[in-house]
């Protein structure tokens, strides 16, 4: 079977979602994206080459509920004859795009595809598609709907894990994301030849364990808690809840594509992969559970035929603090090796877009840092994750 290689991965900055409108409220999703486009071809990739550009978007709603990498093919400029869709699977929509993407190459479908994902929270809100599990009483019972933040509660409490661990772990994302410099896989969002971002916003140097014990817990008093206890017989919830605005993951804005092709590419591009997909893994577990993260990565790296000692790098998105936490302990991962430059608590989590922005980075370190295997990992809303594992190329 063919591999799948990558030979490039770039993302926009993290754009912090506010109520008086963030710094890339102004710019649609489709546009993020074709600005990712547009990069690529100036970094030689040929448009005419690519044979598929899928995209991860989690919320289908509104400007985009329609195509939205085939709209930014047209912004772009790419060819007409450019074909593009959306996979849309929540948290993991991106992560998937990327194994869809990865998949039409290992399968001989394709020889060369872009895969990412893009999501704008300002201007298309979490929820505003109104999805059914969420309003229909029925239907929430069916699949255990609940707020994201009483699933990381329950995941948290279930765990063990304390309210002063998880606001611990937030500091630390942020100290480290605020130390981290944008590399080149970061790519400035442009509008009318004017920069608007170029560099994450959100994360806050300053941020302290005191300061964080000061906030109050989000989901405490949530009535959806009821509804995890008809499906937990036993569980006892936590009497004021654990997670806090500061160890939930940033509302943002952003976009990210990666250039997955088979070995041949590396012929008419003119260099070799910086990258390979080795695995991933889809699991779940009873909704509405977090830790499902847990199986993905194992099975991923079983795979990948790799122990988790083996993993350089490793990106698990910030799906409040309890996810890296949880995966930390559970697999025996070295903490010093686990999102380096600071996660989703400090500087966001856009959905659809997380997936590429997550291999985009964890490229990056491995080459700065001479690693070898990366894991990325997210979950999602209804027990559901995903994990892939990743290998450094160029050496």
């Amino acid at each position: 079977m063919t591999e799948a290689y990558v030979y490039d991965a770039v993302r926009t900055p993290r754009g912090r979602v506010r109520k008086d409108g963030g710094t890339l409220a102004g710019v649609p999703a489709y546009e993020l994206f074709a600005g990712l486009l547009t990069e690529l071809a100036d970094r030689g990739v040929p448009p005419e080459a690519v044979d598929d550009i899928v995209a991860g978007v989690s919320t289908i709603h509104g400007e985009q509920a329609a195509d939205v990498p085939r709209m930014a093919v047209m912004k772009a400029g790419w060819p007409d004859t450019t074909p593009a869709g959306m996979v849309s699977r929540m948290c993991t929509s991106g992560l998937d795009a990327l194994a869809t993407g990865a998949a039409q190459v290992k399968a001989g479908m394709a020889e060369l595809v872009v895969a990412g994902g893009a999501e704008s929270m300002s201007r298309v809100p979490m929820f505003s598609d109104r999805p059914a599990f969420a309003l229909d009483e029925e239907l929430g019972e069916l699949t255990g709907f609940v707020t994201i933040g009483v699933s990381a509660d329950l995941t948290a409490a279930k765990h063990g894990f304390s309210r002063t661990e998880l606001d611990a772990w937030a500091v630390r994302s942020h100290e480290r994301a605020a130390a981290a410099e944008p590399g080149r896989h970061v790519v400035p969002v442009r509008q009318d030849g004017v920069v608007l971002l170029d560099r994450d916003e959100g994360a806050r140097a300053g941020t302290t364990l005191e300061g964080l014990a000061q906030m109050s817990p989000l989901f405490g008093d949530d009535p959806l808690w009821a509804r995890v206890e008809r499906r937990f017989p036993g569980f006892t919830r936590p009497a004021e809840g654990l997670h806090t605005v500061a160890t939930a993951p940033q509302l943002c804005d952003g976009a990210s594509a990666a250039v997955i092709g088979s070995e041949r590419v590396a012929e008419y591009l003119g260099r070799p992969p910086v990258g390979r997909i080795v695995s991933w893994a889809h699991t779940a577990v009873r909704s509405p559970g977090l830790d499902g993260t847990v199986e993905a990565a194992r099975l991923a790296l079983k795979r990948a035929g790799i122990a988790a000692s083996d993993v350089d790098v490793a990106e698990l998105n910030e799906s409040f603090s309890v996810t890296p936490l949880l995966l930390v302990r559970e697999l025996g991962l070295d903490p010093e090796r686990v999102n380096i430059e600071g996660g989703a608590v400090a500087v966001g989590h856009p959905l659809g877009a997380s997936g590429g922005i997550i291999l985009a980075n964890a490229l990056d370190l491995l080459a700065r840092r001479e690693g070898r295997y990366g894991l990325l990992v997210i979950p999602a809303a209804l027990g559901v994750s995903m994990a892939m594992v990743v290998e450094r190329t160029a050496r």
